[in-house]
C-alpha cells in the first residue's frame, strides 16, 4: 500500500465492550463476559477486512481491555484509547448496562452504539437507554439494532447490521481522516465563482482543517530557481512523452503554435504538475538548501485557480489538474490527488468527501446542459434509452480540466464491465486503456491564451455514479446535494452531434438521476433546475446513503437527495427534531453546530 502522504497518523476505531455490572451468586456480570467481548472481536474483524484508509492501508481497530461495567473500567477505556489515537468509537453490548456509567462521554469521538437483539438479556433496553442519555447530554450517537432476533449464542453479524456498522465505520473514518490536515488554495477567486471564494470559518469548525494559501507566483518562483526534484521531473517528462498522445489543435492557423512552442509547454505542465505536488505534501528530494520547500503544506485537497490571470499568459493546469485527480502517474498505480479547477473549494471539498469514502478518483465538471428527449430528436435523430429515457433525458458534464482519467470507463472489472477502480485495484493494463483512450488537445486559445493541453475522452460507458454539490448558504451555512444515477453511452454519431454544440476538446460524460416519485426528482430536468451552483463531484457508484451519514456527522444538512429511505443513516438524536426526515436533519445540524465549533 501508499505511504501515509499527510502529518499524523490515520485515524483509529476503538471498539467498547459494554456489560452488565451486576457480580454475585448469580454471576451475572460473569456469564456475559465471553459473548459480550466476541461481540467487540466480530465488530473489529468486520471494520479490518472491510474498511480502508486512503492509502490502502486496512484501518486500525483497538478493543478496550476489558469489558465496561462501571465508570472506572470506562475511564480506563477511555485513557487507553487516548493513548491509542482513537477518533471513533463503537459500543457493544448483548445486555442491559448502566448507561450513564458505561457510555463514550468524550465529546471529540464519532459515536455509534451496537445493541444485540436478543431475547434473554436486554441489550435493545440498553441501546434505546444509553442513546437517550446521549441526546440528553448532546453527544450525537448512532444506533445499531438489528431486524431479526438472534439466539443468545450466535455469534455472527447479521446482514443489516453490518450494512450500518460499515456504514458508520466509512463516513467516521472520512470524518477523523479530515481533522488537522488543509485545504490548500493556490491562487484565489476564479472569475468571480461564488465556491471559489474560500470561507476558512467553515472549513475550520465543520471539517477541523485549516486553509493554507499560496499565490500561483510560487509556481513561476519554484521553476525559475529550480526548486523541484530533477529526478522526478525528467521520469515524469520521459513518461508523458511516452503516454500521452498528443490529439487535434482546434485553433486557427495564425493562433497554433509551433512544434518546438509546444514541446516547450509540455515541460511547463509537467514540472507544474510536479511543483503542485510538492506544494502539497513537500518533498525531501528538493535541493539542499530547500529545506523550507521540502515541508508542504499538508493538503488533503487544493485548488488552482488559473483563469484568468494565469492561464492570459501561462499555459494552463489542465494536465495536471486531471492526471492529479487520476489513480496513476509515472509512478504507476497511487492514490488519487484532489485538485479543483477554478479553485473551486466547494466542489474539491465535495471530492474529497467522496474519495475518502471510495478510495476511488473524482470527477470534477460544469453541470452544462440538460438535453431533453424532444431537444435530442431534434438534434441528432435519436430517441433515448434505459435510465436516460425514464428521466426524461440526461445532463451534460463536462469542464476542461480537473475530471480524472478513470473516467473514461476503460478499466473493467471481473466481469468485463466498464468501472472506475479503487485505486489499489488499478493494473497496468488499466493505465493503458486510460491512456489509450485519452487524448491531450491543445486549448482554445479563445479561452486560454496562455495555451496548454486538455484532456480529452468521452465516458463511453454506462456506469453507476453520484454527483454531489456543496454549498453556503448566506443564514443557514453549508448544505449538501445528492444525485444518485448513471452515465449515459450514447451512439458514437450522436455523441459526436451533441459534443460539438460545446468544446469538443474537453472531456465529456453524459449523466442522468435515479427518477423518483418527489420533486425535484420526477425528471432529469428538475435535477438541472434545482442544482445549487454551476459545478458538481462526480464519483463512482451509488455512495448517497454513506454522504448522508457523513454529512450528519460533519452537521451539515442534504437539501436534495434520492436516497431510498431505507438506507438513511443518521445519530439517532435526529428521530426527536420531528418526523420529516430532512426538515429534522436541517433542525438537528442547526442545533448541534459544527463539531470543531471553539475548538480550533
Amino acid at each position: 500500500m501508499a505511504e501515509n502522504r499527510f502529518v499524523g497518523d490515520y485515524p483509529v476505531i476503538g471498539i467498547r465492550p459494554t456489560i452488565d455490572g451486576r457480580r454475585g451468586a448469580l454471576g451475572v456480570r460473569e456469564s456475559l463476559e465471553d459473548q459480550t467481548m466476541n461481540m467487540a472481536k466480530s465488530a473489529a474483524k468486520l471494520f479490518e477486512d472491510n474498511l480502508r484508509y486512503s492509502n490502502g492501508e486496512p484501518v486500525k481497530v483497538v478493543i478496550a481491555d476489558t469489558t465496561i461495567g462501571r465508570v472506572a473500567e470506562a475511564a480506563a477505556c477511555e485513557a487507553k484509547f487516548k493513548k491509542a489515537g482513537v477518533d471513533i468509537t463503537l459500543t457493544v453490548t448483548p445486555c442491559w448496562c448502566y448507561g450513564a456509567e458505561t457510555m463514550d462521554m468524550d465529546k471529540n469521538t464519532i459515536k455509534a452504539v451496537w445493541g444485540f437483539n436478543g431475547t434473554e438479556r436486554p441489550g435493545a433496553v440498553y441501546l434505546a437507554s444509553v442513546l437517550a442519555t446521549h441526546a440528553q447530554k448532546g453527544l450525537p450517537a448512532f444506533g445499531i439494532y438489528g431486524h431479526d432476533v438472534k439466539e443468545a449464542d450466535d455469534t455472527e453479524i447479521p446482514e443489516d447490521v453490518k450494512e450500518k456498522l460499515l456504514r458508520f465505520g466509512r463516513a467516521a473514518v472520512a470524518a477523523a481522516t479530515m481533522r488537522g490536515k488543509s485545504y490548500l488554495q493556490i491562487g484565489s477567486i476564479c472569475m468571480g465563482i461564488g465556491g471559489s471564494i474560500i470561507d476558512p470559518a467553515f472549513i475550520e469548525e465543520y471539517l477541523g482543517m485549516r486553509v493554507e494559501s499560496v499565490d500561483e507566483v510560487e509556481i513561476i518562483r519554484r521553476m525559475t530557481e529550480e526548486i523541484y526534484d530533477k529526478e522526478e521531473f525528467e521520469k515524469a517528462l520521459a513518461w508523458t512523452k511516452a503516454n500521452c498522445k498528443e490529439g487535434f489543435d482546434k485553433n486557427p492557423d495564425f493562433l497554433q503554435k509551433t512544434p518546438e512552442e509546444k514541446e516547450k509547454d509540455w515541460e511547463f505542465v509537467v514540472k507544474m504538475m510536479c511543483i503542485i505536488k510538492d506544494l502539497m505534501n513537500g518533498n525531501d528530494k528538493l535541493p539542499k538548501g530547500r529545506e523550507e520547500e521540502m515541508v508542504g503544506h499538508n493538503a488533503i485537497a487544493a485548488g488552482f485557480q488559473g483563469q484568468r490571470q494565469w492561464t492570459d499568459f501561462y499555459p494552463n493546469a489542465d494536465f495536471p489538474e486531471a492526471l492529479l485527480n487520476t489513480t496513476f502517474d509515472w509512478n504507476g498505480a497511487r492514490e488519487p490527488y484532489i485538485l479543483a479547477t477554478e479553485n473551486d473549494v466547494l466542489n474539491g471539498l465535495g471530492m474529497m468527501f467522496m474519495k475518502l469514502l471510495t478510495g476511488r478518483a473524482q470527477i470534477f465538471a460544469d453541470v452544462r446542459t440538460y438535453w431533453s428527449p424532444e431537444a435530442l430528436k431534434k438534434a441528432a435523430g435519436y430517441d433515448l434509452e434505459g435510465h436516460a429515457k425514464e428521466a426524461g433525458g440526461f445532463l451534460h458534464l463536462i469542464n476542461s480540466g480537473a475530471a480524472c482519467l478513470d473516467a473514461s470507463g476503460q478499466a473493467k472489472d471481473e466481469n468485463g464491465e466498464p468501472v472506475m477502480k479503487q485505486w489499489w485495484d488499478v493494473t497496468a493494463e488499466d493505465q493503458k486503456a486510460i491512456l489509450d483512450a485519452t487524448t491531450w488537445n491543445y486549448a482554445d486559445c479563445g479561452y486560454f491564451r496562455g495555451g496548454g493541453f486538455s484532456s480529452r475522452y468521452v465516458t463511453d460507458a454506462e456506469m453507476p455514479v453520484t454527483m454531489i454539490r456543496l454549498n453556503l448558504v448566506k443564514g443557514l451555512g453549508p448544505m449538501l446535494q445528492i444525485a444518485e444515477g448513471w452515465t449515459v453511452k450514447l451512439p458514437e454519431d450522436v455523441n459526436d452531434i451533441l459534443w460539438k454544440r460545446t468544446d469538443y476538446t474537453w472531456p465529456c460524460t453524459w449523466f442522468t438521476p435515479r427518477v423518483t416519485e418527489a420533486a425535484p426528482f420526477k425528471t432529469a430536468y428538475d435535477v438541472m433546475n434545482n442544482w445549487g451552483a454551476n459545478h458538481g463531484a462526480i464519483s463512482y457508484g451509488h455512495i448517497g446513503a454513506d454522504l448522508i451519514t457523513l454529512a450528519s456527522i460533519l452537521r451539515i444538512p442534504v437539501a436534495m437527495h434520492n436516497v431510498p429511505e431505507e438506507k438513511i443513516f443518521r445519530p439517532a438524536a435526529w428521530n426527536a427534531f420531528g418526523m420529516d426526515k430532512e426538515g429534522a436533519d436541517f433542525r438537528a445540524c442547526a442545533n448541534y453546530g459544527p463539531m470543531y465549533k471553539g475548538m480550533r
